[in-house]
């Protein structure tokens, strides 16, 4: 044996404990615990076999392979990943410091802005989001801001958005979807200056100048609309004289109706104008964020169109509103057989989204449906389903082993696993609470 195969064999000798190593840590078998698939009735004594990533079996009585890591969660539940269906989590870090925060870009429509590219892996808000039980979440590059007025400043289409896990050391391991959504503000008519504006002194509008606002809002995004068939059109037919455009590239899914838009539609007018947009342009939506539902629930069952919830913590849209609106919102949706999920359209309330819907429970939301719209409604809503919200044969291995239910603010997540891998659950409020502890 030369000098050369004696220093491969050595080092191949040296590699094999990292090799072994490596495939023990693929396959995970937890066991002794009740399972919430989400799609099927609960298993009780259950067990789970992970294997490279992904749920290989699910069952009573499973056999740990040679070399597994068992874990024996005995007394302990086992859910899917939570999903929060927007967020701008990874894009904006303190609002104070605009350095740390990439939302918004100038311009009425960007489109070819993907919230990917953008995500900060090493962001504190994801090691707290997680901690509530959230795997994954839509990432949103628009902040949702409207300027003073509804239909005043800030971009209609803000880009698309992407579906990211909360682990991996690079964007590209954490991205599930790069364009799950495409983000739109609905233009509207707001003659109020919203809060802000108002603190800052801006004054009413007559009904006259913000309908003219309006109109011409909308002229503006059926032109670009427009532009965007011409475009594809040309691209189709070729030629030299076709130029690229990022803009009305990113735009051809949409078209094509293979991307979904999100819809910011806050109140029963805007969401009945937003279907209506929708059917003229033969595109497929998705609203956003309603305050209110008022008689639009039968027109979004009958065109089969989902809806993402923003928060149920939080005021009445009007100060005639009952003070439960928010909260009986998510019921008045699932009762109108509109399929939910919800979101926080936010960074700092992230880690709330399972709160969000526990409160809706509590004033009237199925507890089995709203368990469903922080998992496999929003993974079907997002066109993921084939991979996450629920614990199926073949999935992405997403799961959370809790003391109790997932949406009651005293459990403790006590394991979490994304895409197979186990997660540490630290943060930066774990950190902060051990250390005053110690004071």
């Amino acid at each position: 044996m030369n000098r050369t195969h004696l220093c491969t064999w050595i080092g191949g000798l040296l590699l094999l404990p990292c090799i072994i190593a490596a495939a023990e840590s693929n396959s995970v078998l937890i066991q002794n615990v009740t399972i919430h698939p989400v799609t099927a009735a609960d298993i009780q004594n259950g067990a789970v076999l992970v294997v490279d990533g992904k749920i290989a079996e699910i069952g009573t009585k499973l056999e740990a392979k040679s070399g597994a890591r068992v874990i024996d969660g005995h007394g302990l539940q086992l859910y899917p990943g939570l999903i929060n269906a927007a967020t701008n989590v990874g894009l904006a870090e303190i609002e104070a410091l605009r350095d740390t925060v990439d939302l918004d870009e100038v311009g009425l429509f960007n489109p070819e802005l993907r919230a990917e590219i953008a995500f900060n892996p090493s962001s504190e808000h994801i090691d707290v989001t997680r901690a509530s039980g959230i795997t994954t979440v839509i990432s949103l590059p628009g902040s949702g801001g409207r300027g003073g007025f509804g239909g005043g400043g800030g971009s209609v289409i803000t880009g698309q958005g992407a579906l990211m896990h909360l682990e991996g050391w690079t964007w590209e391991e954490m991205t599930v979807k790069p364009s799950a959504v495409m983000d739109m503000l609905f233009p509207e008519i707001q003659t109020v200056p919203r809060q802000f504006a108002a603190m800052m002194g801006t004054p009413p509008r007559t009904y006259a100048e913000e309908e003219k606002q309006y109109k011409e809002r909308l002229r503006q995004v059926s032109d670009f609309f427009e532009q965007a068939r011409r475009y594809a059109k040309a691209k189709s037919a070729g030629g030299p004289d076709f130029r690229s455009d990022v803009r009305l590239e990113a735009m051809i899914p949409v078209i094509e109706g293979k991307l979904p838009l999100l819809v910011r539609a806050e109140k029963e007018k805007m969401i009945k104008e937003a279907v209506e947009f929708a059917d003229k342009e033969k595109v497929k939506i998705i609203i956003a964020d309603p305050r209110e539902i008022g008689s639009a629930g039968p027109l979004l069952k009958a065109r089969n169109i989902p809806v993402v919830l923003g928060k149920t913590f939080q005021l009445p849209m009007r100060d005639d509103d009952p003070y439960d609106a928010p909260y009986t919102l998510p019921n008045d949706f699932y009762k109108a057989g509109v399929k939910i999920c919800f979101g926080t359209f936010d960074v700092e309330f992230a880690r709330n989204v399972p709160f969000e819907a526990a409160q809706a429970v509590a004033f009237g939301l199925p507890h089995d449906e709203a368990l469903k719209a922080l998992t496999i409604n929003s993974a079907e809503i997002l066109g993921a389903a084939d991979k996450l919200g629920s614990i199926e044969k073949g999935k992405v291995a997403d799961l959370i082993l809790t003391d109790g239910d997932p949406m009651e603010a005293k459990t403790n997540i006590k394991q979490m696993f994304i895409a197979g891998r186990e997660v540490n659950l630290e943060s930066r409020h774990t950190r902060e609470y051990e250390r005053w502890m110690e004071r």
